[in-house]
């Protein structure tokens, strides 16, 4: 499963993207309006940034305005994914632009037949909104999974990318629902990267580590003292 970050926070991006996990952006008008830049700046700068696919997300409501805009946003980086609404009108603009080569993210999708008929007009994504889904009291991973059951039965090459991920446990059931794609908010990365055991594991190495350059068990590893063994590598007593 691929990992894009949904946010339009520049900063944020250049983070998670530092640790070599991301594979695109979804942005939507709210997430751009809440970075205070402009739309095609930012969108620019990600796909500068991360490549791979960057979503733009169209704000007309009617087919044409959604055409004209998605061939505008197409036009500033090859990277670009038009984010279109599961409407009719967002169809026959998927439709339309799929026809032209450009690729489409069909968002707001709540239901398996909604995801067919995006699938049918040509999306290149379709993006069940998990979270939102939970809020109703229905099951979003579900959806999620049963989306890719049609998919995959139906021969269906549009990807399934798991939205609206609230947290840790989202990004697991999203994998194990067969989601290609989980668009995951910065918070909610900053949590999967942490557990307690990996700090008090690393905690341990450096412990031991200090004390076999010579220094006290208190002593900071930034401040202990050289390895008396050249850098050979540890014999024996290893944690695992």
């Amino acid at each position: 499963m691929q990992f894009f970050i949904d946010t339009a926070i520049i900063d944020e991006v250049r983070e998670i993207n530092r640790w070599g996990v991301l594979s695109g952006v979804t942005t939507n008008p709210s997430l751009v309006a809440a970075s205070g830049r402009d739309f095609k700046e930012v969108i620019q700068e990600l796909a500068a940034l991360v490549g791979g696919a960057i979503s733009a997300e169209a704000t007309a409501l009617d087919a044409e305005g959604m055409i004209k805009e998605g061939r505008e946003f197409a036009s500033w980086s090859e990277h670009v994914v038009v984010k279109l609404p599961l409407t009719p009108a967002g169809l026959q603009a998927c439709k339309a632009l799929t026809s032209e080569g450009i690729r489409t993210n069909i968002t707001l999708c709540f239901s398996v037949p909604q995801a067919l008929l995006a699938a049918r007009a040509g999306a290149s994504y379709i993006s069940p909104f998990a979270g939102r889904v939970d809020d109703i009291g229905w099951d979003g991973i579900e959806l999620v999974r049963q989306i890719k059951e049609a998919y995959v039965l139906g021969d269906i090459p549009t990807k399934v990318l798991a939205a609206s991920i609230r947290h840790p446990q989202h990004v697991v059931q999203a994998a194990l629902a067969g989601a290609d794609v989980a668009t995951v908010p910065y918070k909610v990365f900053t949590q999967m990267i942490k557990h307690p055991l990996t700090q008090a594991g690393l905690d341990a190495f450096l412990k031991d580590w200090a004390k076999r350059a010579g220094a006290s068990p208190e002593t900071p590893s930034s401040e202990a003292g050289s390895n008396p063994q050249q850098g050979e590598p540890v014999q024996g007593g290893q944690r695992q």
